[in-house]
């Protein structure tokens, strides 16, 4: 088996390594949580799954490879941080290192997806649900992952029309 443990920004290097079946999941890493999401086998659809208290990495890593071994997960999606203006600071490089570890460890390709803004839209998504705030603390960070996941979905769905047609 080829070593597909890597990390990608590009997600037409990252589309390349997957195949065109088998479900992603979604990462949105907290400094105290780790949201998770997880798509169908034909990549349509982002759900959230769950969020993980974050402890020691060896344990996180348990988790996880157990959560997508169990659901045949392919590669793995993990929001980046950046700046609105673009920059990458301190929680992005933190994001970049767990990227790297959990592709290591679990030997799945990553991509990193610009979550700007996807925390926000799954705060407005869960008011719109007139949930409470407790509800929507315990919510929020595997929604956000749902968001970043979606995102490369529906960026993969247009690669793959695209290709298809010619363009």
């Amino acid at each position: 088996m080829t070593n597909n443990a890597t990390v990608h920004d590009d997600i037409m290097a990252f589309s390349a390594i997957i195949g065109s079946h088998g479900a992603l999941a979604g990462i949105d890493l907290g400094t105290k949580t780790v949201g998770i999401a997880v798509s169908d086998g034909l990549r349509s659809v982002a759900t959230p799954v769950e969020t993980l208290r974050r402890g020691k990495f060896s344990k996180d890593s348990e988790d996880l490879r157990t959560l997508f071994g169990n659901r045949g997960v392919v590669g793995v999606v993990m929001g980046l941080p950046m700046n609105m203006d673009g920059s990458e600071g301190p929680r992005a490089q933190s994001a970049r290192a767990y990227a790297r570890n959990i592709a290591r460890v679990l030997s799945l390709p990553v991509a990193l997806w610009d979550e700007r803004l996807s925390t926000v839209a799954a705060e407005r998504a869960l008011l719109d649900a007139d949930m409470s705030r407790a509800k929507r603390a315990v919510l929020i960070d595997h929604v956000a992952a749902s968001y970043i996941l979606q995102g490369v979905l529906d960026r993969l769905g247009h690669l793959k029309r695209s290709t298809a047609h010619g363009g």
